[in-house]
């Protein structure tokens, strides 16, 4: 099986599963590079690895799982082992699983290949911290990032990382002149949470805060949602699980536009989505005319629909400043 249909088909799964995880709204300059990197892979791998035979149905059968697929990815990267894509999809299923450890050796793998690709250097450095048991960025970490600034000085990931790595050293003084560059790159609504590590780390550091932002616009884009839980699925409530309330496109992909997690601790409850819970600048709530909302409620913690998750049914509304929904959880996943 060629590695361009294994890959696709890892990549689907990925989209799903990472998509929705809460360092989006927590790390929004990783987040909208991770979601960046997922929506090109597909064609990259295409032109490096496809060949006719990857259309040909009796040269292949689809994994039917996540895992099963990095088998398949991993079998084919061992016959060819000189494909970087190959290689940074692999690192990128296995941190979809939780395994940092290998996700952080796939990378390393990709980088001897490509040692001069600065959104590769950063998601390299991104995963040997999170295979670090305290999320240290290490000497290499550090290493990578500065080379790929050196290379590209505006990568705003290489640059929020290299931030980050510098903090932990206790040097806030250079994280804070590594991360200022970036207030003039992002946009309103990542600036305002950079501003404030900006200014914790110049409190580390015994700068003065930095100048009031600009006031800016409110988002043009204002949903309140109230979500009910039906009291014959109240008994079989998971202990510690998430609320997801989504909002996406009507008809269109499942891939969310915007989104929350919560873990309330009643119901109903109340959920303001905005242009800031959505998931990359060039796709905003806003721009949507019309939305498809919907809540699930996750044991798993992962929004990614499972047997037994409990959902409401999808509610579409007009888009608008000030526009309410109810939401109705009264309905098993099957």
């Amino acid at each position: 099986m060629s590695v361009f249909v294994i890959a696709s088909l890892v990549l689907a799964l990925l989209v799903l599963a990472l998509v929705l995880r809460p360092v989006w709204r927590d790390r929004p300059l990783a987040g909208a590079g991770m979601l960046a990197g997922l929506l090109v892979t597909t064609g990259l791998l295409y032109a490096l690895v496809g060949t006719p035979r990857a259309l040909d149905a009796s040269q292949r059968r689809a994994p039917e799982s996540l895992s099963e697929a990095i088998v398949q990815l991993t079998a084919e990267l061992e016959r060819d082992p000189n494909q970087i894509e190959g290689w940074r999809l692999l690192a990128r299923a296995h941190a979809a699983e939780g395994r940092f450890a290998e996700s952080r050796d796939a990378y390393a793998r990709a980088v001897l290949l490509a040692p001069d690709e600065p959104a590769l250097l950063a998601e390299a450095a991104e995963a040997r911290a999170k295979a670090d048991p305290s999320r240290l960025f290490d000497e290499t970490a550090v290493a990578m990032l500065r080379h790929a600034l050196e290379i590209e000085p505006q990568h705003q990931r290489a640059r929020w990382f290299l931030g980050i790595a510098r903090r932990q050293a206790g040097a806030a003084a250079e994280a804070v002149a590594i991360w200022e560059p970036l207030l003039a790159q992002v946009d309103a609504t990542t600036a305002a949470s950079l501003r404030e590590q900006i200014d914790l780390a110049r409190a580390d550091a015994g700068m003065a805060p930095l100048p009031p932002a600009p006031e800016t616009a409110a988002s043009p884009a204002t949903i309140t949602a109230s979500v009910s839980l039906d009291p014959a699925l109240a008994m079989r409530y998971p202990d510690g699980a998430s609320v997801f309330v989504i909002a996406r496109r009507p008809g269109g992909p499942p891939m969310p536009v915007a989104v929350e997690k919560l873990q309330p601790t009643g119901f109903p409850l109340t959920v303001t989505l905005t242009d800031a819970d959505s998931l990359m600048p060039t796709a905003r709530l806003s721009d949507l005319p019309q939305v498809e909302l919907l809540a699930r409620v996750s044991a798993s913690g992962d929004a990614t629909p499972r047997a037994g998750d409990f959902e409401s049914a999808p509610v579409v509304v007009e888009n608008g400043a000030e526009v309410s929904a109810a939401l109705m959880i009264d309905r098993v996943v099957e």
